[in-house]
């Protein structure tokens, strides 16, 4: 049986609203899926996952229809299912034996998915009311794994409080992935589920670790504040308007959805004007898709890196995860895109952006190793731009030396990387946490 995706709803419908792109299979369609999980001998799927989740088990359940034992299997190893279903790059499929074999996996993200929003509609997902121990924690960052960490840890028994610079919770989940692939209901359903079962909130809290930490009101602390600091470009020109961070697009244009309000001189939009996206990664094809829903009249990517090859990679075998060409829903939509190009000036005319200064390279190996070297490759151009965002991922945070009873989790103790590895950083810290109240 071959793999069937669900597939996006149609480009000329899912451009003019934030509503989720990604369409649903049928239940029939879903558990023939399911069915495609084979009974390997060595289930590299489990490895591959940094939650470590039982993929084979809980896709035997689904294929069976017994869909409450199959979010039974996934919520022991996955606090959040429902967000690994919609955003994980799946590394797990990455790993199949039918996608090492055949190059069709199992549609692991897709049944995850499924699963979760079964056991919202089914009433599988149950308030649990943990019996306390008398020990507090406090959570500093409501990110994916600051909450991982609050939830498994409020399952234990400690009285937990997250706090959180923003107005709700969810991090980038909330502030930096677009509603029209995370809907921020979806979020906020979790949370509810949550405060029921006693974790506290509180909002707007802009806390100094070090002087929180000094206070000693709480017996451990858990620092999962991520990585607030973008990696910027800082080339001539960077001071004209209409050179943003990819954040200042993507936070803000969520939190209109939200329902606030910006004035006009404030307000980032891409609406009838040229736009240009440095960076190649997820957060450069959320600008894209965030784009064209706001009206860009074009859209272009450019990439410092060369174009990867399409479907297979010599370079990156298994187990190394496939640097392979990545389509998104957003490049489907519509966007001229280009490698191995280096910004040299942002131009402009009455301090406002007109265009970027570029040049085809290329990169030559480094005969001393390390770094490849970048070599000039084509004559310097002008990209017209009205607007640039620059998505070239994220600085990794330095921290102070902090007590014993503080603890780092997430993109704050590793740099940026991926949701589910943060909600796997949450769940170790908290039982690193529970280790040590309980050493």
């Amino acid at each position: 049986m071959p793999r069937k995706e669900a597939g996006y709803r149609p480009v000329h419908d899912r451009i003019h609203d934030f509503g989720e792109v990604e369409q649903t299979l049928n239940t029939k369609d879903r558990q023939e899926q399911a069915s495609r999980c084979m009974d390997c001998g060595v289930p590299f799927c489990h490895w591959a996952c940094p939650l470590g989740n039982k993929d084979p088990e809980w896709n035997d359940a689904l294929y069976h229809g017994d869909w409450e034992m199959a979010y039974k299997l996934l919520k022991k190893t996955n606090d959040f299912p429902e967000f690994t279903g919609r955003i994980c790059p799946a590394l797990c499929e990455k790993s199949c034996v039918l996608y090492l074999s055949t190059g069709e996996a199992v549609t692991n993200r897709e049944n995850e998915c499924a699963i979760a929003e079964r056991a919202y509609l089914e009433g599988y997902v149950t308030i649990e009311s943990p019996v306390r121990n008398g020990k507090k924690v406090a959570i500093i960052g409501a990110g994916p794994a600051g909450l991982a960490a609050a939830n498994q840890l409020n399952l234990k028994g400690y009285d937990v409080t997250v706090f959180d610079k923003n107005e709700a919770a969810g991090g980038l989940l909330r502030y930096g992935i677009p509603n029209f692939k995370l809907n921020k209901k979806i979020i906020d359903r979790r949370i509810d589920v949550m405060m029921k079962e006693g974790v506290k909130f509180e909002y707007g809290q802009e806390i100094n670790a070090e002087e929180f930490v000094k206070n000693g009101e709480y017996d451990a602390y858990v620092i999962s504040t991520g990585t607030p600091q973008a990696r910027d470009l800082n080339i001539p020109g960077r001071e004209l308007k209409g050179v943003h961070l990819a954040l200042e697009l993507l936070s803000q244009q969520n939190r209109v959805l939200a329902g606030m309000e910006f004035d006009k001189k404030d307000r980032v939009t891409a609406k009838g004007k040229d736009v240009l996206v440095i960076g190649g990664g997820d957060t450069g094809s959320d600008c894209i898709g965030t784009s064209h829903r706001q009206g860009a009249k074009s859209v272009t990517q450019i990439e410092i890196m060369p174009k990867p090859p399409v479907g297979h990679n010599d370079a990156t075998p298994w187990p190394n995860w496939p640097v392979i060409l990545k389509t998104t829903s957003s490049h489907e939509e519509g966007c001229t895109r280009r490698w191995n190009i280096n910004s040299l000036e942002f131009l402009g005319k009455d301090g406002k952006l007109t265009g970027v200064k570029v040049q085809p390279i290329d990169w030559k190996p480094n005969p001393e190793g390390g770094r490849p070297i970048m070599v000039e490759a084509g004559e310097v151009e002008v990209i017209k731009a009205d607007i640039v965002f620059l998505a070239m991922g994220f600085l990794k945070p330095q921290h102070p030396e902090y007590p014993k009873n503080v603890f780092l989790a997430g993109d704050a103790a590793s740099g940026a990387s991926l949701v589910v590895r943060a909600i796997a950083s949450g769940r170790k810290t908290a039982e690193q946490v529970d280790k040590f109240l309980n050493a």
